[in-house]
């Protein structure tokens, strides 16, 4: 279910035609302005043949006509396109994705990451903050090279039991001379909502947290 492949050949569509109408809209002024010209400078002894002319209105007519479908046909292609996306992502409600990030929900008592090392550490620190940045969890993490997953219980280290909120993942590793190793994290969670009212579909986590559909990587 990947919705960025999508919308990322709604906006090519989407641009090509609006690029098409920009020059629709261009040749209708260049059009509009040469006839006018051409009425103020004719002979008026001689004036263009009224066939020529109706003939030319026509033309006038028949490109204004490409301008205006050009735009109803960007606005049905915008429209179409948040639709497919929104439709596609009610699929996501009560599953749980993958994302990229490391702020999450704590939902039923969990809060779930996986983080990646680049390479061999000899310590990895796991650190867990609420909202508002305040440390409430540490533990070691797996030090081998590769994806680890980490699940907290919501319990901290002193003892308080939190039930719910948002809380970020930071990870630490160094190696054996003490230089940092890359690190990336990513988080998992359960979508509660769906929201499709802005050009980006809006997966609610819960608690706060938010990602938009084409930031996720996997759905199970």
């Amino acid at each position: 279910m990947q919705i960025s492949s999508t919308t990322s050949a709604a906006a090519t569509t989407t641009t090509s035609s609006s690029s098409s109408a920009g020059s629709l809209a261009a040749n209708y002024q260049s059009f509009l302005t040469l006839l006018l010209k051409q009425l103020e400078v004719q002979d008026p002894t001689n004036p263009v043949d009224a066939n020529e002319y109706t003939s030319q209105l026509v033309q006038l007519a028949s490109l204004e006509q490409d301008v205006s479908n050009g735009e109803k046909l960007d606005a049905l292609t915008t429209a179409m396109t948040q639709l497919g996306s929104g439709i596609a992502a009610i699929g996501y409600i009560g599953r749980t994705v993958e994302a990229e990030g490391d702020t999450t929900a704590l939902q039923d008592g969990e809060a779930s990451w996986e983080y990646d090392l680049d390479s061999d550490a000899k310590t990895v620190a796991l650190t867990v903050r609420d909202e508002d940045g305040s440390v409430v969890y540490r533990q070691t993490g797996d030090s081998s090279a590769g994806t680890h997953s980490f699940t907290w219980d919501g319990v901290g280290t002193d003892g308080t039991v939190h039930t719910d909120g948002s809380f970020t993942l930071s990870v630490d590793a160094v190696d054996t001379a003490n230089a940092a190793v890359s690190t990336t994290t990513r988080i998992k969670a359960v979508v509660n909502a769906v929201d499709t009212s802005s050009s980006a579909t809006v997966l609610d986590l819960g608690s706060g947290v938010t990602i938009t559909a084409d930031a996720v990587l996997s759905v199970s």
